[in-house]
């Protein structure tokens, strides 16, 4: 509740708007997609961030916050850090997408690009933070960050008293720690699934392990959920709260790509799609009679991606079309 107090009024209260075609589709009685994807920088990942710089001391503040990011968190880092007045460094990876640095940069923060990977990135990022003084704000394994995501499930159960099954995407695994934490807090008995594409299983292996462990990532279309390493506070928090956690593959998060753009004309980046593509699968269990909602959570995906999504979706409705005339 506190965190939800300090960011009222910087940081949107997103709708759930009625899906019927893809309820219709899924197989359920309501879906909702939670539309986060409207924050000003385009991901839920506003939320943590404007908490954890709101919680910084004056000094603190005045040192600076330094963070590791592939780009959501960091694009929600540079817009608070500048309303707020407080200096922000962002350490990439090279491969980062270009309109995300360019977008970083002219919200003000400095920038450095660092490492093929995400922990490549996050090494160099902790090292600038003991070099300067500053704070470092990991971008889902920190408390402020997770209690920050945590207000998008106060929203959903205020939008959505009725709902039955929450289905969340995960990665690192903030957002779905600080959501289930609210959800299961208030209301216990709606079912938290969580979804993670199987390029990427870090949260999997983590519960088989009973820890964070490392974990292959191969190149998905989600790539703001291609984390090798769960978060060790996440994990903790999300391992006793999730109900079920299921993986798609990739043919499945670009069908779910493809099909918000064509019953509702949003473009969104694969991780923003993956909850809805478990859904669309039939990957949740049975939910036939429930009310069921989706976060969409992040519209930041390069041209190139998402014309790839959409022709794998397309090549998909070919490849099933075919498939029923030859029965």
């Amino acid at each position: 509740m506190d965190a939800r107090e300090r960011l009222r009024g910087n940081v949107l209260e997103t709708p759930c708007v009625e899906a019927p075609a893809l309820a219709e589709e899924a197989g359920c009685a309501r879906l909702l997609l939670k539309r986060d994807h409207l924050q000003p920088t385009g991901s839920f990942k506003e939320r943590g961030a404007a908490n954890a710089l709101a919680l910084l001391p004056l000094r603190a503040r005045e040192r600076g916050a330094i963070a590791a990011s592939a780009g959501n968190h960091a694009l929600g880092l540079a817009r608070h850090g500048a309303r707020l007045g407080i200096p922000v460094t962002l350490v990439m990876p090279l491969g980062a997408a270009r309109a995300k640095v360019q977008r970083c940069r002219a919200l003000g923060a400095q920038v450095v690009l660092a490492g093929e990977r995400f922990e490549d990135a996050e090494a160099h990022a902790r090292q600038l933070a003991r070099e300067h003084g500053a704070s470092f704000i990991h971008p889902f394994d920190d408390e402020a960050v997770i209690a920050g995501q945590g207000t998008m499930g106060l929203e959903i159960l205020e939008q959505v008293p009725d709902c039955d099954v929450l289905v969340v995407a995960v990665g690192g695994g903030g957002l779905l720690a600080g959501v289930a934490t609210v959800v299961k807090t208030l209301r216990p008995e709606v079912r938290v699934v969580a979804v993670e594409p199987a390029a990427a299983p870090c949260f999997t292996a983590a519960l088989l392990a009973g820890h964070p462990v490392n974990a292959p990532v191969l190149p998905t279309f989600a790539d703001g959920l291609a984390v090798a390493r769960a978060g060790r506070n996440t994990t903790e928090i999300a391992a006793r709260l999730v109900d079920d956690v299921v993986t798609v593959s990739e043919d499945e998060i670009a069908w779910a790509m493809l099909r918000l753009f064509e019953t509702d004309r949003v473009a969104v980046e694969g991780a923003g799609a993956t909850a809805l593509a478990a859904i669309l699968a039939g990957r949740v269990g049975d939910i036939s009679g429930a009310t069921v909602v989706a976060p969409v959570c992040g519209a930041n995906v390069d041209a190139s991606v998402f014309a790839r999504a959409l022709a794998a979706g397309l090549a998909r409705r070919t490849e099933t079309a075919i498939g029923v005339e030859a029965i």
